[in-house]
Order: C-alpha cells, then structure tokens, then sequence
C-alpha cells in the first residue's frame, strides 16, 4: 500500500469533516423548512463528533494534524467555496433562494466525505495494528450516519428543487421518510416518491 497516499486520504478527511462542520453552521441558518433545519443541527452534531473520530485517527498514524498537502488545501478550498456560496445567497437571495443552495452544497460536500470513508472502508483488511484498530472503530461509528447524510441530503435537494418549480414535491424526502442508509435503500425510495405526492 502507498502510504504516502494512505496519509493524505486522511488529512484530506479530517479537512473534509472540519469543513463539513462549517457548511452545516451555515446551512442551518439558511433552512426555511423545520425539518429541514433539524436534520442540519443533527448532521452538525454528528459531523463534530466526526472530526473528533479523525483527529484520533490521524494521531494514531502519527501525522500532524495540521500537516498541509495541496490536496488537503484543496478540500479547504473547496468547503469555504460552498460555505460562500451559501452566505452569498443567504444576504441577498430570498429565503427559500438560500435553502435550496444549502441543501445543494450540503450535498456536494456529504458526496466528498462518503467518498472518504468508503475509501478508508476500503482498507480496513489491510491496515493493521493500532492503526488498523482507530479506522476500523472510527468507520464502525461513522459509516452509516455517512451514508444517510448523502442519501437524505440528495432527496432534500431534488424534492425542495421540484417545489421551486410548481411540481409535486415530497417534503420531508422519501429517502428521509423510508430512513435510508443505503444506495439501493435511496434507489427504492426514489422510486415510490410518486405514490407520495
């Protein structure tokens, strides 16, 4: 295995989760919806935790936690792109403008970070010792809270897009309402979302 690269996938996961932590602040502030606004405060509060479980993580291979790579700087990059997106709309678009963005860059960076830890699911048979031991707890805890940040974000932004629109729309998601975790689980949702409206 590439350690070098085994390195910089979690750094750039730690920026990832940093940055999640900050695209969620805003986005709560942009919810017009409440269930909208208390699924936001609930993945800000996991994705805190989330980045404790990284710092671990990067600690027990040894790493700095700031250490600086240009992927790692690119990732930042990237989150306070959304982050300003977000305030861009928020100060002057109207509120339901600045929702619709924050469940879009929500779920630009949940694509980010469940590319992430499904890598590092990847290598969970091949990293060992107290290494392998901090990713295998770190992907145990955070895995599936992954995978319902992406899916259920995805729906939001789909289904507060058709309401934009004048379309049937169904909000909460069908991906929310059926409390999927899985991309079958979201295929299926998806596709009963018209018995819904």
């Amino acid at each position: 295995m590439n350690d070098e690269q085994l390195h910089e996938l979690l750094l750039q996961g730690l920026e990832t989760e940093r940055g999640g932590m900050r695209i969620y602040e805003v986005a709560i502030r942009c919810a017009v919806n409440d269930d909208l606004r208390e699924e936001f405060e609930k993945y800000h509060e996991q994705t805190t935790h989330h980045v404790e479980l990284m710092e671990g993580v990067v600690r027990a291979f040894g790493l700095e936690l700031e250490a600086e790579s240009p992927g790692r700087s690119a990732v930042r990059k990237i989150g306070e792109a959304l982050v300003g997106a977000m305030e861009l709309v928020l100060e002057a678009g109207p509120p339901e403008a600045a929702q619709l963005v924050a469940a879009e860059c929500v779920t630009l960076g949940e694509t980010k970070d469940h590319l992430n830890w499904e890598l590092i699911g990847e290598l969970l048979t091949r990293v060992h010792g107290e290494e392998g031991k901090a990713l295998r707890e770190a992907h145990g805890e955070v895995e599936e809270e992954e995978d319902e940040h992406l899916y259920h974000s995805t729906g939001w932004g789909r289904e507060l897009w058709l309401e934009s629109l004048g379309v049937p729309a169904v909000l909460p998601p069908p991906e929310e309402r059926k409390d999927v975790k899985t991309e079958i689980g979201a295929a299926r949702a998806k596709q009963q979302r018209d018995q819904m409206t």
